[in-house]
């Protein structure tokens, strides 16, 4: 038997993913749960266990491929129902089987829904269409698409003119109707007929020449690359972009002298409770913002436009900027408030090198409250970060260097270090911004006023 497996929403609602790479080849064979493949989404890279044991019968997609949710993506032969019976014998109940009390084991976030799925009527005049469908042929597994293979185009794949949709990715589309190319006009070069880029330009150039020979541009010196965007990149773009032209940001700055809290971070270096743990100052600025926003819980909020309501949130889910190979991603220290310098020290270590292999969980990328930007790792003193979406505040923590600093009316050089926290100016006013960020300020240049509050 063929199984087709299609590819799930792993996320909170995606609608898309990319193939990174299989894990397995044709004529492999995959057990249940085994990974098959390693996909990137808008949040995460995602592993996908096989949801089906047998033999890998055929790829559908290739590494590279951004793929819908919902679209095959490799098809499995199972053995005879035999063999079903004797694994379910064996005690086991395969994913996607119904076993005891009709429930049906699925994977996390997808799976085989109960009962069928009626496709709808194909239109009348259709290609491939010569009668009414009877009821019996309106039966339909795996969400109403057509089987592989078939000549018979689904009602969702007929266009307006009655054909078949063109087969090409989006950036395609957008070039042939930037170029005035008709893709019903254009045959495909790709896998299964899909429609590149070389084939709009292709047509462009030939509609082009045959009224007048137009001269080309001048090529660009030293040539261009393109990416398409997608993945990290793509979900990065769009929040920033909504968070920008939706709350109003103010941004106000702090210049810190931290002397006495790198005293303190070498001090407890050597200390034995502290021992094996990678103490950063980033360590000691979350523990200087979760302090500081008990007495400024503006800073800890959001705002929900369709209830009209202010949500203030008891816990704060501290949320940390961190560059991968795949782009900028943020994701959450939980009840990072509850911590100890050591636990959020802890955490941080965690947290940075799963971010780094590229194993962040999409769970462990939503839900935050409040985000610090360490943008001092680069050599940069200070910016103006964008406040991320649902949020209140972000806070950017500059370069920790040398400077020259005024004590006690003499000129000293001291360790320095400057902050610059964007808020979002509906949930905080300015002098509760202001309060907040004097707070963090006076808790790093003396982490001992932390015992006065």
């Amino acid at each position: 038997m063929r199984h087709e497996f299609r590819m799930p929403d792993v996320g909170e609602g995606l609608t898309e993913a990319e193939i990174i790479s299989w894990h397995v080849a044709p004529g492999d064979m995959v057990a249940v749960n085994q990974i098959i493949v390693e996909i990137e989404t808008a949040k995460a890279a995602v592993e996908l266990p096989s949801p089906f044991a047998g033999t890998v019968g055929e790829l559908l997609a290739e590494p590279g491929q951004t793929v819908e949710v919902g679209t095959p993506i490799i098809a499995i032969e199972t053995g005879a129902p035999a063999a079903g019976a004797a694994a379910a014998s064996e005690g086991g109940t395969r994913i996607g089987e119904a076993g005891a009390g009709r429930r049906i084991p699925t994977l996390v976030g997808y799976g085989p829904r109960q009962g069928t799925v009626t496709r709808r009527p194909r239109r009348a005049g259709a290609p491939g269409s010569t009668a009414p469908p009877s009821r019996g042929d309106q039966q339909l597994g795996g969400g109403g698409r057509a089987q592989r293979g078939s000549t018979v185009p689904d009602a969702d794949h007929v266009d307006a003119r009655g054909g078949l949709v063109p087969l090409a990715k989006p950036p395609v589309r957008k070039l042939a109707r930037d170029l005035g190319v008709d893709l019903h006009a254009v045959t495909g070069s790709g896998p299964g007929g899909v429609i590149t880029r070389d084939d709009v330009q292709a047509v462009a150039a030939g509609a082009a020449a045959e009224p007048e020979a137009v001269p080309a541009p001048a090529p660009v010196a030293g040539g261009v690359r393109r990416e398409p965007i997608r993945g990290v990149r793509k979900a990065t773009a769009a929040a920033m972009v909504s968070s920008a032209f939706t709350a109003p940001h103010v941004t106000e700055f702090l210049a810190v002298d931290v002397t006495a809290t790198m005293a303190l971070r070498d001090r407890l270096r050597g200390s034995r409770a502290f021992a094996g743990i990678k103490l950063t100052p980033l360590a000691f600025v979350a523990k200087a913002v979760c302090l500081a926003a008990r007495r400024t819980p503006e800073v800890n909020a959001s705002w929900d436009d369709a209830a009209g309501e202010i949500v203030y949130y008891d816990r704060m889910q501290l949320g940390i900027a961190a560059a991968t190979p795949r782009g900028l991603i943020v994701p959450k220290i939980r009840d990072a408030d509850m911590l100890d310098l050591l636990g959020l020290a802890t955490a941080l270590g965690e947290l940075t090198e799963t971010a780094r292999a590229g194993r962040t969980p999409p769970a462990g990328l939503v839900g935050g409250t409040f985000t610090i930007t360490n943008v001092g790792v680069f050599g940069v003193d200070t910016g103006t970060p964008i406040v991320n979406p649902g949020e209140a505040a972000i806070l950017a923590v500059g370069a920790i260097k040398p400077t020259p600093w005024v004590v006690d009316g003499e000129l000293a050089v001291r360790t320095v270090c400057q902050l610059a926290l964007s808020f979002d100016h509906r949930l905080v006013d300015g002098e509760q911004g202001s309060r907040f960020l004097a707070d963090v300020g006076a808790l790093l240049e003396d982490p001992g006023i932390a015992l006065t509050w």
